[in-house]
């Protein structure tokens, strides 16, 4: 597949983004790529929506706050629904560099993936890698998720990833809901998805803030842990027809 010819969705869940989600919208629109963009407000209290529809892309606003996960699976449901063959999740507080989209979206258009992760640990040098406690947290569960999986992923916890058909119709299904992208990997995994990962650079979120604060850390850790936990535990084989 070209990248022409391919139908992509890039997902962007917020959740209270105003000015940053202006921004990351011109910054995919300056890639010129052939992609369309959907934007999930997440119950934003504030001018997240309306910011998004002045930027001229599509809006789906939920009616309260129901988490990221939620959010993005609101997206899967929508690129599975239009019939897109790619759904890229991409985080609206401006971290991440659209200028990357095209290098992860290339090993789904050459057929090499079912995920792509992109990671801002491959390489060593250059971008922001989060604060000391997020990297100690992300290393663990580096070790836990490739030690239960047998995978060789750098940066699970990453929100910049891209996903193919059968990847979009199986989270559409069922998609984790707190905390998802560690737990989606391991789901991924389990139903013999192809996941690779790209190096990318991140930058440091430009406004507001993050949605797991300090007081959320430890919970984070032992939800995530017991959801891999399950996971692993769950046995389902990939569905080829899926999508």
């Amino acid at each position: 597949m070209n990248l022409e010819a391919a139908k992509i969705l890039i997902i962007i869940p917020a959740f209270n983004e105003s000015g940053n989600i202006t921004r990351t919208i011109a910054d995919i629109k300056k890639q010129n790529l052939p992609v369309d963009i959907l934007v999930i407000d997440d119950g934003s209290t504030d001018t997240t929506a309306q910011e998004a529809c002045q930027a001229g892309v599509q809006v789906i606003s939920l009616p309260f706050n129901v988490g990221i996960g939620g959010a993005v699976q609101t997206g899967f449901q929508y690129a599975l629904h239009y019939g897109y063959d790619m759904a890229v999740q991409f985080d609206g507080d401006g971290q991440h560099d659209a200028s990357f989209l095209r290098k992860v979206i290339a090993p789904i258009l050459e057929d090499q993936a079912d995920m792509v992760v992109g990671s801002r640990f491959i390489e060593s040098d250059g971008g922001f890698k989060s604060s000391l406690t997020r990297r100690i947290g992300i290393h663990f569960f580096v070790r836990l998720i490739n030690t239960m999986t047998g995978l060789n992923i750098t940066d699970p916890t990453s929100g910049f990833r891209v996903h193919n058909r059968k990847i979009i119709a199986a989270f559409a299904h069922d998609y984790p809901q707190d905390f998802p992208e560690p737990e989606a990997i391991v789901a991924a995994k389990r139903l013999g998805a192809r996941i690779s990962e790209t190096a990318v650079l991140m930058r440091q979120r430009q406004g507001g803030q993050s949605s797991i604060r300090q007081f959320k850390s430890l919970y984070y850790m032992v939800k995530v842990t017991f959801a891999i936990c399950l996971h692993l535990i769950r046995r389902q084989p990939f569905d080829e027809t899926q999508g």
